[in-house]
């Protein structure tokens, strides 16, 4: 997917999951943009953000192959 970041600027092929993905009561990757709105984002902020998005999208992953592990038995 294809998230704006102003009028003629977005971070492109940004996986669904890790845009969606919530942690507690918010969704990180929307968070971290949101409370950059106004600023200029540097290159090392933009490293951050790809680091962010693996880092989400990892985590989904890791999650689903735990629960395809961790099925139990119904008694």
């Amino acid at each position: 997917m294809r998230v704006g970041i102003n009028a003629t600027q977005y971070f492109d092929h940004v996986p669904l999951v890790a845009w969606e993905f919530f942690i507690g009561g918010y969704q990180p990757a929307q968070k971290w943009l949101k409370d950059r709105k106004g600023r200029t984002l540097s290159s090392d902020d933009l490293l951050h953000w790809q680091k962010i998005i693996v880092a989400l999208a990892e985590t989904k992953r890791l999650m689903e192959e735990v629960d395809q592990v961790c099925v139990f038995p119904m008694v």
